[in-house]
């Protein structure tokens, strides 16, 4: 097993991570996450060692979609770097889609990917834009 380069594989993992976040899916977002893991901001930093307290940090996300009326969520992938045999960062620019057919910038993300058994999961998420 080695760190995922491979677009496709990438791709495929952020589609599945967009579609739980904006469906409020809380099992299959916690799925995506590397135990323990961390979120850095500019203000705040927290962990999780538990997919009940991944999903914990979630909970308000899917009410904040569907009041901003989003329906969907791509990660558009702007640059991938192989860290060590199994760890990748990925920087990733969110783009949403609101009920009206209207794309919405997001936000931009660091992601430290780490290849398990399953594919990538999420082991340090960076808020850097």
């Amino acid at each position: 097993m080695n760190a995922s380069t491979d677009l496709d594989t990438l791709a495929d993992f952020f589609d599945r991570y967009g579609v739980a976040l904006t469906c409020g899916d809380l099992p299959a977002i916690a799925g995506c996450y590397a135990l323990p893991g961390l979120v850095v901001a500019d203000t705040y930093s927290f962990s999780f060692t538990s997919p009940a307290a991944v999903a914990l940090s979630f909970v308000g996300a899917a009410p904040d979609y569907q009041d901003r009326e989003l329906i969907a969520a791509h990660a558009r992938i702007e640059d991938v770097q192989p860290v060590s045999a199994l760890l990748t960062m990925v920087a990733v620019k969110w783009e949403f889609l609101d009920s009206q057919g209207q794309v919405v910038p997001g936000e931009r993300y660091r992601y430290l990917l780490r290849m398990s058994d399953e594919g990538p999961v999420i082991c340090t998420v960076v808020r850097t834009g």
